[in-house]
């Protein structure tokens, strides 16, 4: 399993804390022994250095790291329905499929394995959003599939209902009358 940056790390408790509140968020990390101090949480930023220096960037195994594994995965299964997941597994087998011995990407596969990263982000990004998307499926990476996440562009954001979308979407003109 891949790493996060402390960027990345702060980035992923800033959008616990949007889902969760601030305060809620430091009561549910208190009640699964991940922090030891009762003092409230004066900025999501804070909470972050403070839990980044605890689990070490998700490196160290201890009640911080698993608390905060667990709420990630908790706030992101609620936004993905069953059906997704069947998908989002059948992509990542095809992933893993890229992987040789040590986890190295085979040589040869690189151009199939970035298809698959970014059909899996496609999706993922349709359910829960690009930030989470991205993060996500870099807690889950292995470090040589994280590092060629971290140079690919994100994906172009889906067109809004406002926009008009790529030509042949737009509706037929009206034709006018004699």
């Amino acid at each position: 399993m891949a790493h996060l940056t402390q960027q990345e790390f702060a980035q992923a408790v800033r959008i616990l804390a949007d889902d969760l509140g601030l305060q809620r968020l430091r009561d549910r990390l208190v009640r699964l022994n991940a922090l030891v101090t009762r003092r409230r949480a004066v900025s999501a930023e804070r909470l972050a250095e403070q839990l980044y220096q605890l689990t070490a960037g998700l490196r160290r195994q201890g009640p911080a790291t698993l608390a905060v594994q667990g709420l990630w995965s908790e706030q992101l299964n609620s936004k993905i329905d069953e059906e997704s997941e069947k998908a989002l597994e059948e992509i990542a087998t095809k992933i893993n499929s890229c992987l040789g011995e040590r986890d190295l990407i085979v040589d040869g596969k690189e151009a199939e394995l970035d298809e698959h990263l970014r059909q899996y982000e496609l999706l993922l990004t349709k359910l829960a959003g690009a930030d989470r998307a991205r993060l996500d499926m870099l807690l889950k990476a292995v470090p040589r599939v994280a590092d060629r996440l971290r140079t690919m562009p994100p994906p172009p954001p889906p067109p809004t209902e406002a926009e008009p979308g790529p030509a042949g979407d737009a509706p037929p003109a009206a034709d006018p009358e004699p």
